[in-house]
């Protein structure tokens, strides 16, 4: 697919078609590359899907927003977008990644949305920006389910290792820093469905564990 059918296909032509041949281009390739359009992309996807939720859910708390916010802004879901829009074709990559399968590479897909994202809000501000998020996201945004994704992150967890029938996440403490009145706690979550644990940070062991959870629920919507 060119460049110009991809253009007709997301319904945008840009004005710079130099930013949108750098949010393809994967740091495998050279210099120029997508990472920091990625970086403002992510920034802007957060912001546009915050303001959503907040709106449409005006009693939930700030924990349950984000939670929320988490569960739509997800690996899977941005690889299921960047799967519609066929970006993995024009995905410009070094030798290296080409030849090991980087344009079917859900890291990469994902990335390259966010990217996109931020391309398309420096070529055309935040409302294209806006339209285009609100769009791709529409399906996600309507199926959430409140009552799930309002659970914190090792309630979620816990209730996946039950369906599954596989032993529950085991959590262990491997380290701790700073003064004793501001502790950082690490913590570890081990699952046999992935391969390897998980790692959280927290200014307790709970918040520690939580977010140790959150990781291991975003390393499986990628698997």
């Amino acid at each position: 697919m060119s460049l110009d059918k991809f253009q007709l296909k997301i319904g945008y032509q840009f004005n710079n078609i130099d930013l949108l041949i750098v949010s393809l281009t994967h740091r495998s390739k050279g210099a120029e590359h997508n990472e920091r359009l990625e970086f403002l992309g992510d920034s802007i996807l957060n912001f546009v899907i915050a303001e959503n939720i907040y709106l449409q859910y005006p009693e939930a708390s700030e924990g349950e927003l984000t939670r929320m916010r988490s569960a739509i802004v997800c690996g899977s879901s941005l690889c299921d977008i960047a799967t519609k829009l066929e970006i993995g074709d024009l995905i410009i990559l070094g030798l290296g990644e080409l030849s090991s399968g980087g344009r079917a590479r859900s890291s990469i897909l994902s990335d390259s949305v966010e990217a996109l994202i931020g391309a398309i809000f420096l070529d055309g501000g935040i409302v294209f920006a806006k339209k285009f998020i609100l769009e791709w996201f529409k399906n996600s945004l309507r199926s959430v389910d409140t009552k799930s994704h309002l659970k914190d992150p090792k309630t979620n967890l816990q209730e996946f290792s039950q369906r599954l029938g596989i032993c529950l996440p085991e959590y262990r403490v491997i380290g701790m820093k700073g003064p004793e009145h501001q502790k950082i706690f690490e913590v570890t979550c081990s699952l046999s469905a992935l391969d390897e644990p998980t790692q959280g940070v927290g200014s307790s062991i709970r918040s520690a564990e939580q977010s140790a959870a959150a990781a291991a629920l975003e390393r499986l919507s990628f698997d």
